[in-house]
């Protein structure tokens, strides 16, 4: 990697760098010792292309996502995004009067996702950047196409729960706001909800 490079995030399948000079992000995708080294350059690969097609039909449909600039058999480089992460602006006071808002604008983005078959799979506030007044949705490194209820459920229920431990203080006020606008956008969202609330059940049964 290039010295202009700063790595600003590790975790377990990539690490993250950014290009400061060219304003854009570098994701590569790790190489992982225990697997056998052409299954794991295979997987690397299909994850990458995977990720990178996620992204750009995320864009097509209408749900911001950053561009791509170009992709590698094990990185993506896409444009950065100049903005705060939606976990840090449902956080702040600052923005108090803006929560609503902005949570419906989660709502339907996720809903345009799920009515086109993408699972995200990693539906949390830190991966929602928002800039300006447009909220940009990023890593999609365990995403994947799918059209079962129990799929959409499932990335709804990971929603939930960052919103549970992450915004506790607040998510009475403003998860409905999410469930609204999903429901008012994707037109399978009644059997989906319904779902989530079996998901919510299980997940209580197994706590006991």
């Amino acid at each position: 990697m290039a010295q202009n490079l700063k790595k600003v995030q590790q975790a377990a399948e990539a690490i993250i760098y950014l290009d400061k000079k060219n304003k854009k992000i570098i994701k590569e995708r790790i190489k992982k010792g225990y697997r056998i080294k052409e299954i794991d350059d295979k997987l690397r690969k299909n994850r990458t292309r995977l990720e990178a097609r996620l992204i750009q039909k995320a864009a097509r449909i209408g749900v911001k996502t950053p561009k791509i600039v170009g992709t590698t058999d094990y990185t993506i480089e896409m444009e950065y995004i100049d903005g705060k992460r939606v976990k840090d602006i449902l956080s702040s006071s600052k923005y108090t009067k803006n929560r609503k808002e902005i949570c419906s604008a989660v709502g339907k983005a996720v809903a345009s996702l799920h009515e086109h078959d993408i699972i995200h799979g990693d539906l949390t506030t830190s991966n929602m950047i928002m800039k300006g007044k447009q909220i940009y949705f990023i890593d999609f490194g365990l995403g994947f196409h799918s059209a079962r209820i129990e799929d959409k459920a499932t990335d709804l229920h990971l929603l939930q729960q960052a919103f549970e431990s992450t915004h506790f203080d607040i998510i009475r006020k403003v998860w409905p706001a999410v469930v609204r606008a999903y429901k008012k956008n994707y037109s399978g969202a009644t059997a989906t909800l319904k779902r989530l609330e079996k998901i919510q059940k299980r997940g209580r049964y197994q706590k006991r």
